[in-house]
């Protein structure tokens, strides 16, 4: 065949080929579900969804929730509990946001329930309550020591003064506050927000109360209340790090397939600014995932891989869309095509986080690009979909 021939018929697309690709393991956020359940005792347990379930899709990951039982779920902005509605039509949808006023149609409209920050949001959802001629669901949000979003002790004054008026028109539902050190068990702030935590709620309505999530659920039965709200460790980190074995499943694993094997000479430079230099004869993998994947710059020669079951080191910069790693002592050298895995069974999220200087909650919502493939049934078994 001539070469105007070969570009007319052109040889196929293998169509099944993903440079790389993120395996979203639902029955392992089931079971990581069901795992606060049993720890959290008589207290309900909410879900956490927010940032597209922590960058592993709301939309599948918040169903599979449901399916184990969770009818409670919170998101950050209005756009994503617009967004996940269709997928939990009956489920409690709560907007960590509030309720500011150009706000309030769409809260409405697709039935989600504010956490009320401020007095002003407090106003707005009444008045949106006495127009609907209605009563509406709402949750208040009290600061305790976070001081990033909740009402101040001046407004918290000033609500529990006239609960009545201000709180008209609404069933409050939830009062809530946000621990600050939780990841600490030993930090002297957990005790403090506590305490005005029981401080707040003894000055408003009867209510359910909500103060622990991920990590503060491991604080004791004191943190539960009526409610508990993970979010990082559904999906795979570890609540207790450092202090205990991880009980969560892992739920993320990301490969990136080999697109090169070379060898190379001793005082030969590997990457970028030639920030590494082999100090013997070596032999590197250039793997399909890189920054814009989601995998971290401060990864650069810090970070660890997985190669078939082996422990490999990464050498020189993270590029946008590689990755190098050192096979040299690798017992078989990799093949083209073969995948390496940066994060999942064997590289965990807690170490990931670790080596690249940050926390599991920026590694997971980084990854964007790599299309993620969702696994049902048992761990492992071959039925997927695709994103």
């Amino acid at each position: 065949m001539d070469a105007a021939a070969d570009r007319r018929h052109p040889e196929p697309m293998e169509a099944d080929f993903e440079a790389a690709s993120l395996r979203v393991r639902l029955p392992a956020i089931a079971a990581n579900y069901r795992t606060y359940r049993r720890m959290a005792g008589p207290c309900a347990v909410a879900a956490v969804v927010k940032a597209d379930a922590y960058g592993l899709g709301a939309a599948r990951v918040a169903p599979a929730l449901a399916d184990a039982g969770c009818d409670s779920f919170f998101v950050a902005r209005l756009e994503e509990g617009v967004a996940l509605r269709p997928a939990v039509p009956q489920a409690r949808i709560f907007v960590l946001d509030g309720a500011p006023p150009d706000a309030v149609p769409a809260l409405i409209t697709h039935r989600l329930t504010p956490v009320l920050n401020s007095l002003a949001q407090v106003a707005a959802w009444s008045a949106a309550a006495g127009a609907a001629h209605s009563a509406l669901d709402a949750v208040v949000h009290v600061d305790t020591g976070m001081n990033r979003l909740g009402l101040a002790a001046d407004e918290l004054a000033i609500l529990a003064a006239e609960a009545g008026r201000r709180l008209a028109g609404l069933n409050l539902v939830l009062v809530m506050s946000h621990l600050a050190c939780s990841d600490e068990p030993g930090d002297a702030l957990n005790a403090r927000q506590l305490s005005r935590f029981r401080q707040a709620l003894a000055m408003l309505p009867p209510a359910p109360a909500s103060l622990a999530a991920s990590h503060g659920t491991m604080l004791g039965l004191d943190y539960h209340f009526d409610l508990v709200r993970p979010g990082v460790a559904l999906y795979g980190a570890n609540p207790q790090e450092g202090s205990a074995p991880n009980l969560m499943q892992t739920a993320a694993v990301l490969t990136g397939r080999v697109l090169q094997v070379r060898s190379i000479d001793s005082g030969e430079s590997v990457g970028y600014a030639a920030t590494f230099r082999a100090k013997r004869p070596s032999m590197l993998a250039t793997v399909a995932l890189g920054y814009a994947d989601g995998i971290p710059r401060t990864l650069s020669s810090v970070g660890m891989a997985a190669l078939n079951g082996a422990r490999v080191p990464i050498l020189g910069r993270v590029s946008m869309d590689t990755t190098i790693l050192d096979v040299t002592d690798m017992a078989e050298s990799p093949a083209t095509g073969d995948e390496a895995e940066l994060l999942g069974d064997t590289i965990t999220l807690g170490e990931v986080a670790k080596a690249a200087g940050t926390n599991e909650y920026e590694i997971l919502t980084r990854l964007r690009r790599v299309p993620r493939v969702y696994v049902e049934g048992s761990v492992g078994a071959s039925r997927s979909d695709k994103e």
